[in-house]
């Protein structure tokens, strides 16, 4: 690895990087700041591992807050609804989540929330739809 590389595991298990062979290489280690570590190898160069290695959206952060899991689960739920209803007629491939359903998602959370939105005039969704001006 380049010397300064920044090592986080983003899988679903703690894996994914060696640490016990990474510890048994390094010259030194030090903790640079929370979640921070560094590894100095005999040569120099220096390995940042975050999160002690484990998780990085669980160990150094909030993890799976409910207020993105409720929606994680309803289009989850609703996916399967749909997948149900339409069984039938659906081929065996990989489909995504349906807009309507997405989008009903997304309603029902911000009024939840209390957060009012307007609606898309006719020339806001064509400019969304086309690459004419800006982005």
């Amino acid at each position: 690895m380049k010397d300064g590389a920044i090592v986080c595991n983003t899988g679903h298990f703690n894996v994914e990087i060696d640490l016990e062979t990474l510890d048994k290489m390094k010259k030194k280690k030090r903790i640079i700041r929370d979640f921070v570590e560094e590894f100095t190898m005999p040569n120099g160069r220096k390995i940042n591992i975050l999160g002690e290695g484990r998780l990085i959206n669980l160990a150094a952060a909030e993890g799976h807050p409910s207020s993105v899991m409720d929606m994680s689960f309803a289009n989850q739920a609703l996916a399967a609804e749909y997948m149900l209803k339409n069984a039938k007629k659906l081929k065996k491939q990989v489909y995504g989540v349906p807009e309507n359903i997405d989008k009903e998602i997304a309603r029902l959370k911000l009024n939840a929330m209390g957060v009012k939105i307007d609606k898309l005039t006719p020339e806001r969704k064509k400019y969304l739809a086309s690459w004419e001006m800006g982005t």
